[in-house]
């Protein structure tokens, strides 16, 4: 009987955050808390640099059983207990705090663990007029290391951590004054022992969650995390009224200004609602000054998962590209692709491994707006001066090639094998058979004859390319053979056919659709010229996603991070979830979404009668369309997602600008020099609008600085009439009609 009663006894309390009610609860609750898997993925994602999560991880009360009304605070403790825990903030001594206690510790551990962030927790019991600066005085002295200096009072809580944190449990911990378990009032949650496992039920994470109030989409819990890391810290004994002030000042703006939502996000550390009200009153009575900067960057970077130390520089690549990142939506595999990496670096990274990753996916087919079918051909050129660290983008590549370069390497060792039996075979014996070994990852400067043999024996699969100098690529392969490359890059993007025919053994000849993608590193000048205005019109230009790296000129030393283990293991994850896609993969939504943006950019061209957006845009879909296939792919989603249309458009839209940007000039002038096209007067400025409510050619010519012929200041009117933006009046003048922007 006293055993039973020892196993139900309530020996702290669990709640589900600082703010939350803390239920009574036993043993067997605490434990199977801690063996939760959520709880597990939640603390890794803590430990890898998710810093919001912290302040919702359940919490429990070691230095007290019970609550009046679960309410956690000094005033309101029923059961308190003669305990103090102990934190150390060394991480990565846990065992040999343990090891030193468990030999000769001056008081009874009741319980050692490893913390959320590898510190650890030390629970001893409190003996009978010790105080708590004594014991940790105490505790310093056995173990060698300095515990927090922090009065914890009875009211304290502590993050709960998963089962395989805990390094001792002493058996006390779990036990409390009979006398008082017996005499305790019952409150409201005796006799209902299933309350505090149903108030904490297991559910992922990301559902557990969703109810947590929030803004924007952020919980509050995890913008004021944040605030607290750039305002010194939480606050210590002394300073919490200040600081709660401070807080619940800057916190109004995104709270509508109203006391009651302040009064449910904001923080107590141990305040009554009657001395939190009188904080949140004084912070209210102020005049309201709109969201403070100190705030909007931290929202700014919690939206978009970014370091909140790279806000400003967010907003600069922002400003120069119009391009944000929001590194929160992304799914595996790309978001892992971008830690450690400088914000203003994101863009090349995500370009250049664009094409490895559609190399994983051969396997599938995808129809575009148009109806046609479609593979997942890319090719990305990654440009910046010297030392603009493209190697960034190198490191990234590296990694997902993993898989294939450990499979190229047993196939590249058959085929040596082979090579070597066949030259040391005698001059009668019969040469070995060929093994027609599959190797996906081929040299940029491999000749077009070996090419031709890969692309025969890749069983359907795409082959890949990376090239760490484009300059290196061109020189190579001479003027012959690159204009050869042209060819096949080009019939690459629409899985093209091609091949050659030798009347000779030594040269491989024969005819295979071409499935290539590759990513290239070069600098500016390699790459002016590889596409000089004698190739421009090719069509290579249009099929490649340019990344540019950020200008490097005079700037400070960028400083990069490092992926765990656990990042590259989920890279690797991603791989294999784009490898285990097979046939048509429709997406409606994505083709929907690309069909309303190149009209969009249609309207555009045409407006400003700009006929190199208006060639840049077609493939820019393209490419947009097949990375947004990628990330719904990489989701595991049955349906695209709307980040999966926002980062489909992004890179649409970023494809095209750097397209102009790299292309735009030589091909106007291509245009100009056969008298076909017209010069772009610039993107924003439309030639349209400029014109009167009705016009003649006399109005149109001068806007077109002369550049334009009759006959395609003739095309342009009669296509913006076909598009009902115009209407004939007479022979010689057109009135303009309602047009949408």
């Amino acid at each position: 009987m006293e055993k039973s009663m020892i196993m139900t006894m309530k020996f702290t309390c669990i709640g589900k955050g600082h703010g939350a009610p803390c239920l009574p609860a036993t043993k067997e609750d605490w434990e199977n808390l801690r063996r939760e898997s959520w709880l597990a993925q939640m603390c890794a994602r803590i430990e890898k640099g998710d810093e919001q999560l912290k302040h919702r991880l359940p919490v429990w009360t070691p230095h007290c059983a019970e609550f009046k009304d679960n309410h956690r605070a000094i005033a309101d403790a029923v059961k308190p207990l003669n305990r103090l825990m102990l934190d150390f903030d060394e991480k990565g001594h846990t065992d040999e705090i343990c090891a030193r206690l468990l030999e000769k510790s001056p008081l009874v551990p009741l319980l050692i663990e490893e913390s959320v962030r590898r510190g650890t927790h030390v629970l001893v019991e409190l003996p009978e007029g010790m105080t708590p600066e004594q014991a940790q005085e105490l505790m310093k002295e056995a173990t060698g290391f300095t515990p927090d200096a922090a009065v914890k009072d009875v009211s304290r809580c502590i993050y709960m951590v998963p089962e395989d944190h805990t390094k001792y449990v002493n058996p006390k911990l779990f036990e409390v004054s009979k006398e008082r378990e017996l005499k305790s009032q019952p409150t409201s949650n005796e006799g209902n022992s299933s309350l505090v496992a149903n108030e904490l039920k297991s559910e992922p994470v990301e559902q557990e969650l969703k109810s947590e109030p929030s803004f924007k989409g952020i919980p509050y819990t995890s913008i004021i995390s944040e605030w607290w890391r750039r305002n010194g810290g939480e606050p210590a004994e002394g300073e919490r009224n200040v600081k709660l002030h401070k807080l619940a000042v800057n916190l109004r703006a995104i709270c509508d200004n109203k006391k009651e939502v302040l009064m449910q996000v904001m923080p107590r550390f141990g305040l009554s609602d009657v001395e939190l009200k009188s904080v949140v009153d004084s912070a209210c009575k102020e005049e309201p000054k709109g969201v403070s900067k100190v705030m909007q960057g931290i929202i700014d970077a919690l939206e978009f998962g970014i370091n909140p130390d790279e806000i400003e520089d967010a907003e600069a690549v922002a400003e120069e590209t119009s391009v944000k990142v929001n590194v929160k939506a992304l799914p595996i595999g790309l978001k892992e692709s971008l830690v450690g990496v400088p914000v203003s670096m994101h863009m090349p990274v995500l370009c250049g491994i664009m094409p490895i990753c559609a190399a994983y996916a051969d396997q599938v087919t995808v129809e575009y707006c148009d109806g046609n079918t479609h593979r997942l051909g890319l090719m990305s050129i990654i440009r910046g001066e010297q030392a603009s660290n493209k190697s960034v983008v190198k490191n990234a590549v590296d990694i997902w090639k993993h898989q294939l370069d450990e499979e190229d390497a047993l196939a590249r060792k058959r085929e040596e094998e082979w090579k070597e039996r066949k030259k040391g075979r005698k001059a009668n014996e019969k040469a070995p058979e060929d093994p027609h070994v599959l190797i996906r990852v081929v040299p940029v400067t491999v000749s077009c004859s070996t090419l031709l043999k890969r692309f025969k024996n890749a069983q359907g699969h795409t082959l890949y390319s990376f090239g760490e100098e484009l300059d290196t690529l061109r020189k190579t392969n001479g003027a012959g053979s690159w204009s050869s490359k042209y060819d096949i890059y080009r019939l690459s993007f629409d899985y093209g056919e091609w091949g050659q025919d030798y009347n000779s053994d030594q040269a491989e000849s024969g005819v295979v659709n071409v499935a290539y993608n590759w990513t290239m590193l070069g600098t500016n000048g390699a790459m002016r010229k590889c596409f000089k205005s004698d190739n421009i019109e090719n069509g290579l230009s249009s099929r490649v996603l340019v990344a540019e790296m950020p200008d490097a000129s005079f700037s400070k030393m960028p400083k990069f991070g490092k992926r765990s283990a656990e990042d590259e293991a989920r890279i690797q994850q991603a791989v294999t979830r784009l490898r285990s896609f097979s046939g048509l993969v429709d997406t409606p939504r994505l083709r929907k979404a690309i069909e309303a943006w190149v009209e969009e950019k249609r309207v555009e061209a045409a407006k400003d009668i700009d006929h190199v957006k208006d060639t840049y845009r077609k493939r820019a879909a393209v490419i947009g369309f097949r990375c947004g296939v990628i990330f719904h792919m990489l989701t595991g989603n049955t349906k695209e997602s709307k980040a999966c249309l926002d980062f489909a458009l992004m890179m649409a839209q970023y494809c095209l600008d750097q397209q102009m940007k790299a292309f735009g000039e030589a091909l106007q002038n291509q245009y100009v020099d056969a008298q076909d096209e017209c010069q772009r007067y610039g993107v924003n400025h439309s030639i349209f609008d400029q014109l009167p409510p009705t016009f003649t050619m006399d109005d149109l010519r001068p806007l077109k600085r002369g550049f334009c012929s009759e006959a395609a200041l003739r095309k342009i009117t009669s296509r913006w009439g076909r598009d009902g933006w115009i209407e004939k009046v007479d022979k010689t003048h057109w009135r303009k009609l309602k047009v949408e922007s």
